[in-house]
């Protein structure tokens, strides 16, 4: 009877008709199949994903409280993007890693951030990057960053409401020039020379924005980027770790440093405390 509840079903004529109708189950638009053309995510034939979660945010149901947070932070200048992240995993207050890598390399001239779930950010932008060469093996020539972007906003608008949890940046170099979009799980997809995500993008945005300029030179870039995710992790207490920070170019992408913030700090320390 347990089973039954949960899958919805509310009776023995109910379970019936769902056999009965198994044909008409298999073709709906939130069931995977194998055979299909488009990107499509395997979900079990039951509730629907949106009403299930309507009903888990009732007064009745039970309550479903995604707790993560992280700092990422991007912006174009004159020689590129400059790409920082924070590398704490946390569940809650619970901290389950603080070695992970919150920059997704899709190729060598796309870079993808992760903010949220990092199941749902590796998974979709894992797949964007599947997308990305087939869509060079095809053409003959790199996606542009635009498109790109879209690819993973589309993604994104067939799960809108269904629980996903993603809010990545998009950044390359293409024909024409530099490019950084921010995407999230509810379709938003916006281009911006500036964009930080996570729970600690507050601070983030307060020391970037005190020192962004379009002219920097490229080791005042460097800094700023360092500078922005180590005052963020000293002020947010889930964010944390080392900073893996790497440099859009023309030729592509660099990884340009991972450097401990405990460390960082010491070197910020001025108008820190």
């Amino acid at each position: 009877m347990a089973l039954l509840d949960v899958s919805g079903f509310k009776s023995q004529s109910e379970l019936g008709a769902f056999r009965t109708e198994s044909l008409q189950q298999w073709n709906r638009a939130d069931h995977f199949t194998f055979g299909s053309k488009c990107q499509e995510f395997a979900l079990p034939v039951g509730v629907d994903p949106v009403g299930f979660l309507k009903s888990c945010s009732g007064e009745n149901g039970v309550s479903i409280d995604l707790n993560h947070g992280t700092t990422t932070l991007a912006f174009k200048f004159r020689h590129g993007v400059i790409v920082a992240v924070d590398s704490r995993a946390s569940a809650g207050r619970y901290i389950a890693s603080k070695d992970v890598n919150k920059v997704i390399e899709i190729n060598p001239y796309l870079l993808g951030t992760m903010s949220g779930s990092a199941a749902d950010c590796q998974y979709w932008e894992r797949l964007l990057a599947k997308e990305c060469r087939l869509y060079k093996l095809r053409n003959k020539e790199r996606i542009s960053v635009s498109a790109a972007s879209k690819l993973l906003c589309n993604m994104m608008l067939g799960y809108r409401g269904m629980g996903l949890s993603v809010g990545s940046m998009i950044c390359g170099w293409d024909k024409k020039g530099p490019g950084l979009y921010y995407v999230d799980d509810n379709g938003t997809r916006l281009s911006g020379r500036m964009f930080s995500t996570g729970c600690g993008n507050g601070y983030a945005y307060g020391v970037v924005d005190s020192g962004y300029h379009e002219d920097m030179t490229v080791e005042e870039a460097y800094e700023l980027g360092l500078r922005g995710i180590t005052h963020a992790t000293h002020r947010d207490a889930y964010s944390g770790g080392v900073v893996n920070m790497y440099h859009m170019q023309e030729d592509g992408w660099i990884k340009v440093c991972q450097e401990d913030v405990s460390e960082l700090i010491h070197r910020y320390r001025k108008g820190m405390f």
